[in-house]
C-alpha cells in the first residue's frame, strides 16, 4: 500500500502494559507506524505511561474507583469505563478523518460501534478470544451456565457487526465459520508476534540448575488449569525428586494452598514475580516451560514467549495450536496428567532433544511470528475494506 492510512485504534484495556493483548496492540500499532500510516489510539485512563510513542494516546477521564489492570469483566467497567470508552472515540473519531477502526475486543467493538456507523467508517474487529469460553471463568456474581449462555449470544450477535474480522488464531476463525457462520472471506487469521530481540539474553548461569528446572509463567485463573500442572509435577517428583517448578506470576497461589499441602509440594515450589523486562532472564533459569491450559481460543503470549527464549515445552493439545508435536514442543492430549508428567520426564532424561525442540521453536517464531507480517496482513484488509466501499 503506497498511500499512508489513518487508523483509529480502540484498546478497551490498560494501555500501554505489559501483557499480551495491550503488548499486541502496541507492536500492531508501531509496525503500521513504520510503514507510513499514522496511528492514534484510544484507550482506557490507565496503562504505563510512556514518552516516546510514536503514536498518540487518548484517554478517557480518569475513574478514580476502578484500577483494575487484570484482564476480565467487571460491572463498573461495563456499566462506567466501556461507556466512557464509547463517548471518547466518538469524541475523537468525530473531530479527526480516519480511514479505518480496528476495535480490541468485545468491549472495544461496543465502544467503535457508534463512530464507525453514524461516520461510516470501516470498522475492523480484532478478536483475542471467544466469549463463550471466557466468560464462565470470571466471577460475576452468576451460574457458569447462564455466562456461557449469554457468551455464546455475544459471539453469535457482536463480531459480524464488524465489517471484517481478525482472529488471532485458527481455532478462533473455524469457530467463527462454522459455529457462528460468518463467511471466510470476512475473517482473516493474524497471529501475535513476539519480541525476538526482547529475549536474546544470555543463558542462565548455571545450566546444571537450570536443566532441573521446570517453569510456568502467567496468570492463575482456574481455565489455566494450575491444578492439572501440580498434579502432573507430583508424579514427575515420584521419579526424579530435585526437579523444582518456578511459576512466575503476579497472583497468590492461595486458591492452590490446600492442593500444594496435599501433594507435598510445598518445598518443591518457588513464586516468583517479575515484570515483562525481566521475564527472559527468569525464563532462562529453567529448560522445561509449561502450558497446562486445556481449553484456549486465543493464543497464549506465554507460548510465544517461551518460544522465543528456546525453552523446550510441554503443552495440552488446547493451548497448542502453535506447537509442532515433537519438533517445537511436546504436545500430549488434553487433561491427560500422567502423559504431561511423562512428557516432563522424557526431556530431564534427554537434554539434547529438549535443546533441539528448544531451538526449533525459537526458529520457528522468528521466522513466522514477526511484527511486519501482521502490519502487512492489516494493510491488505484495510485495502480491501477502503477499495470496497469505493465500488
Amino acid at each position: 500500500m503506497n498511500t499512508g492510512l489513518s487508523i483509529a485504534v480502540i484498546a478497551a484495556c490498560p494501555f500501554p502494559y505489559p501483557r499480551g493483548t495491550p503488548i499486541r496492540i502496541l507492536r500492531m500499532a508501531e509496525s503500521l507506524v513504520a510503514r507510513g500510516h499514522h496511528v492514534e489510539v484510544i484507550s482506557y485512563h490507565l496503562g504505563h505511561r510512556v514518552v516516546d510513542l510514536p503514536f498518540v494516546v487518548h484517554r478517557i477521564p480518569r475513574v478514580p474507583t476502578y484500577h483494575r489492570l487484570a484482564p476480565g469483566p467487571s460491572y463498573q467497567k461495563l456499566l462506567l469505563v466501556d461507556p466512557l470508552l464509547t463517548l471518547r472515540v466518538l469524541s475523537v473519531v468525530r473531530s479527526r478523518r480516519f480511514d479505518v477502526i480496528h476495535a480490541h475486543h468485545y468491549e472495544g467493538l461496543l465502544a467503535a460501534l457508534p463512530a464507525a456507523r453514524l461516520l461510516r467508517i470501516p470498522l475492523v474487529f480484532d478478536v483475542h478470544t471467544l466469549l463463550s469460553t471466557e466468560l464462565p471463568h470470571y466471577s460475576l456474581g452468576l451460574p457458569k451456565a447462564l455466562l456461557r449462555n449469554l457468551g455464546d449470544a455475544l459471539d453469535r450477535m457482536l463480531p459480524r457487526r464488524a465489517d471484517h474480522i481478525v482472529a488471532v488464531t485458527h481455532a478462533i476463525r473455524s469457530r467463527l465459520m462454522h459455529e457462528i457462520g460468518i463467511s471466510a472471506d470476512r475473517i482473516t487469521t493474524i497471529y501475535t508476534g513476539v519480541e525476538a530481540e526482547h529475549f536474546h539474553t544470555a543463558a542462565a548461569p548455571d545450566p546444571r540448575v537450570a536443566a532441573r528446572t521446570l517453569i510456568y509463567t502467567g496468570t492463575l485463573e482456574d481455565y489455566q488449569r494450575i491444578d492439572l500442572m501440580l498434579m502432573a509435577f507430583r508424579r514427575v517428583l515420584d521419579q526424579q525428586s530435585d526437579v523444582r517448578l518456578k511459576i512466575v506470576s503476579d497472583a497468590s497461589l492461595g486458591p492452590y494452598r490446600s492442593l500444594i499441602r496435599d501433594l507435598g509440594l510445598q518445598e518443591h515450589l518457588d513464586l516468583i514475580q517479575a515484570d515483562y523486562f525481566h521475564l527472559p532472564e527468569i525464563l532462562h533459569t529453567a529448560t522445561i516451560a509449561l502450558s497446562p491450559r486445556v481449553v484456549c481460543d486465543g493464543l497464549p503470549i506465554k507460548m510465544l514467549n517461551y518460544m522465543a527464549t528456546g525453552r523446550s515445552i510441554v503443552a495440552f493439545r488446547g493451548s497448542a495450536e502453535i506447537l509442532e508435536h515433537d519438533r517445537t514442543g511436546i504436545v500430549v492430549p488434553d487433561n491427560d496428567v500422567e502423559a504431561f508428567s511423562a512428557a516432563i520426564l522424557a526431556l530431564l532424561d534427554d537434554p539434547l532433544r529438549a535443546q533441539m525442540l528448544g531451538n526449533n521453536a525459537r526458529a520457528r517464531v522468528e521466522e513466522f511470528f514477526v511484527w511486519e507480517s501482521a502490519a502487512i496482513a492489516l494493510e491488505k484488509i484495510y485495502g480491501g475494506l477502503l477499495s470496497s466501499r469505493l465500488t
